[in-house]
């Protein structure tokens, strides 16, 4: 299965180390993460792991719920919870991670890295990360190698720019973080200005003498 932006996120059942879950139900009315790993008990997704549950109080300020995928069995989640915990010097563990022993899941999602291959001859599953909105649709999709770490701090950083997005009519910049001026959608009228931006709105002066690049306050 291929996924676009803005297709509706598949639901799922599976057994997680917090239980048998329904994807969509589990969600409710919040944004949920998605990040799959290659195996339990490897060094990159422990990092992984760890990062993500020192972010907890991050994600739950943005109404996101993480949950992580593993094809390995909930046993095994269960046992390596606590390397996680230990690496990270974590008291608790605080989301989810999906049994996926069977890889049933890693293949719906086309999660595998073709050019990385485990132990038993199939392909590992790559670095998945998927953002899902509260009406269950794909809103972020990146795909790392498997020999590759993410950089939470970057996904954080869009999920700040799609729900500030979905507000306002505005898009963000490059390298944009939260608190920092954003850019007027092209397709906002002149005269709509000052009621959609009543702190102003800045042109920037180009060569071109075409008044596109608009800043305004977040």
């Amino acid at each position: 299965m291929v996924l676009n932006l803005g297709d509706q996120f598949p639901n799922f059942i599976a057994d997680t180390t917090d239980g048998k879950i329904d994807f969509h139900e589990w969600a409710g009315d919040s944004w949920a993460i998605l990040f799959s790993h290659p195996a339990d008990f490897t060094p990159v997704c422990t990092t992984e792991l760890s990062a993500v549950a020192r972010l907890i109080p991050e994600f739950t300020k943005r109404n996101v719920k993480p949950i992580a995928l593993s094809c390995d069995s909930v046993d095994s989640h269960n046992g390596w919870i606590d390397d996680i915990k230990a690496y990270g010097k974590l008291s608790e563990f605080g989301y989810p991670i999906i049994d996926d022993a069977k890889r049933e899941l890693a293949v719906k999602l086309n999660m595998l890295d073709k050019d990385e291959i485990g132990a038993g001859g199939l392909p590992l599953t790559c670095r998945a990360v998927f953002v899902i909105d509260p009406n269950r649709k794909l809103r972020l999709s990146i795909l790392y190698p498997a020999t590759t770490g993410r950089n939470f701090a970057e996904i954080l950083r869009t999920i700040d720019a799609m729900q500030l997005t979905d507000k306002k009519r505005v898009a963000t910049p490059a390298d944009w973080v939260q608190g920092q001026e954003c850019m007027v959608q092209p397709s906002v009228k002149e005269e709509e200005l000052a009621e959609l931006f009543p702190d102003g709105v800045t042109n920037v002066d180009l060569p071109s003498g075409k008044k596109y690049l608009r800043k305004t306050a977040p």
